[in-house]
Parts: structure tokens; sequence; C-alpha cells
């Protein structure tokens, strides 16, 4: 009996820890303070001038959105392809109504492109992988 629950508690603690390795990545949610920090000080500079070291997206969505259900696994595929390449950010647009406000954001999703050097530019609703990944190489120029 003894060798019963031995065996059941290993059976659970390899299937718990095989699972808590799959776990999923969490991109990192942008707010005002760290937009300001990490991408853009708008309120000190008029002209754009971008303060990150890798070209970024920007995934402005809100968690009632079904389209933007559709694209979250997607941007989290491509922040995985393109590690140490480009930085995958998320703005929930009913949190950061100022953030989404500044960018004009009508209708989400809303992917914002931003390259190391050049203007950002802004794709609306959700497309298929492979045409995320034609304008990140076309706008952020990584490959």
């Amino acid at each position: 009996m003894l060798k019963k629950i031995l065996m059941i508690m290993v059976l659970a603690v390899l299937v718990y820890y095989s699972f808590a390795s799959q776990k999923e990545i969490e991109l990192e949610h942008l707010n005002l303070q760290t937009f300001k920090e990490k991408i853009f000080d708008y309120e000190n500079s008029q002209e754009w001038k971008y303060k990150g070291e890798l070209p970024a997206i920007i995934d402005f969505y809100a968690d009632w959105c079904g389209p933007c259900q559709i694209v979250a696994p997607i941007m989290v595929e491509l922040s995985q392809e393109y590690e140490g390449k480009i930085a995958v950010y998320k703005i929930d647009t009913e949190d950061q109504r100022e953030l989404a406000g500044m960018f004009g954001i009508r209708s989400i999703p809303a992917i914002l492109f931003i390259p190391k050097e050049g203007k950002p530019q802004m794709s609306s609703g959700a497309l298929p992988q492979d045409e995320y990944t034609k304008m990140i190489k076309e706008i952020l120029k990584v490959e």
C-alpha cells in the first residue's frame, strides 16, 4: 500500500513539473509610466524618439475582444521566434485609456510596429501570423 502511495506521489510530481515547464510566456504589459520609460517620453519630447534597444511591437487589446484573443498567442509565438531581436509588449486599452487615445486607437486589436530608427506604423485588425512576420521584416528590418 505504501509503495502505491509513493508511486502516485512521484507520478503527481512528474506531471506537475511537466505542465509547469510548458507554461505560456507572459508578455510585458505597459502602463503610462513604463511606456514613457521604455518607448517614448512624450511629456518631455515633442518629436518621436524611440528609447528601446530593440525594435518593438505593441499589441493594443482588451480582454473582452474576441479578435484580440486570436492575436494574443500569435504575439507570444513571435516574441519567442524573434527573441533577442525584437521586444513585444501589450497595452490594455480599457486600463490605459490615455495611451490608447494618444495613438488614436478606435478599434482593436491594433498592433504598433516600432523600428529602431524612423516612425512607428500601426496595423489594425487580427491578421494571420505570416502577415505579422512580413511586417516585422519590412517595417522593423528584422530577419
